[in-house]
């Protein structure tokens, strides 16, 4: 049975921790680790994995100074054991069948992201509407969750997480990374991923700054992947991106 590594970042986030933990512990997927990477938090994170981790031998514990969610995922998954990767955020949950599910589709080489249907809970609740997958839509925006199932080697060939993007954003310009040239996606059909909405939650945080940082980077690092999909460069009303591009190059 292939070893599956559990990455979770943890920024101030001690009140949800042991709840998010507890989620993937309950895995019907026997062969687990998680690797708990407290990135510089205030608060008592650090207590409770070093609490939990004396609990369960299977979680291992690791301390930097703050860098954010991309710095801190790539830490965990460079001391990961496992071949295949679930990043988890330390205020989500999966469910009990979420891993062994995926670990079944990524048996097929040419596959090599899997995730599935979400649930917001907390402030909000309810179906999380995540628009269909292709990589034509993946050039304008993002549908995959931080919390896919992908090979520890797909990370260390595209070279990870970018670590500039501090601000956010980083799941969507590591899929592009990951998928704009090989492999197929499968999405399950079951809610294998719970999404909590706090006051904190950093879909919340998004801003027009973090936005005009990501379309720069992604045109700059993907130009060849974006102007295939879109014509042209990614714009910031993002949706209309080909049908800006297109009117230009019919008045040029």
């Amino acid at each position: 049975m292939n070893l599956v590594s559990v990455v979770i970042p943890c920024y101030n986030h001690a009140e949800f921790l042991e709840q998010s933990v507890l989620s993937v512990l309950a895995s019907d997927y026997a062969s687990l680790e998680i690797i708990i990477v407290d990135d510089g938090s205030q608060d008592d994170s650090i207590f409770i994995a070093q609490e939990l981790s004396e609990q369960f031998p299977v979680i291992k514990v690791v301390q930097q100074n703050n860098q954010g969610p991309a710095a801190a995922r790539n830490t965990g998954i460079r001391m990961a054991a496992g071949s295949f990767i679930l990043p988890l955020d330390a205020d989500d949950l999966i469910s009990a069948n979420y891993i062994s599910r995926a670990i079944v589709e990524l048996e097929d080489e040419q596959v090599s992201l899997v995730y599935c249907n979400a649930q917001f809970f907390g402030e909000k609740t309810g179906h999380w509407d995540l628009k269909p997958f292709s990589l034509n839509a993946l050039a304008k925006d993002n549908m995959i969750f931080c919390s896919a199932v992908y090979r520890k080697r797909d990370w260390q060939a595209v070279g990870g997480y970018d670590e500039r993007m501090t601000w956010g954003w980083e799941d969507w310009e590591f899929w592009i990374s990951l998928l704009k040239n090989k492999g197929k996606v499968v999405k399950l059909p079951i809610t294998g991923f719970y999404y909590r909405v706090h006051k904190n939650s950093r879909r919340k945080s998004t801003n027009k700054e973090a936005k005009v940082k990501t379309i720069e980077l992604i045109n700059n690092k993907h130009k060849e992947f974006i102007y295939q999909y879109l014509n042209g460069p990614l714009h910031y009303q993002r949706s209309w991106s080909k049908m800006i591009n297109v009117s230009k190059q019919l008045f040029e």
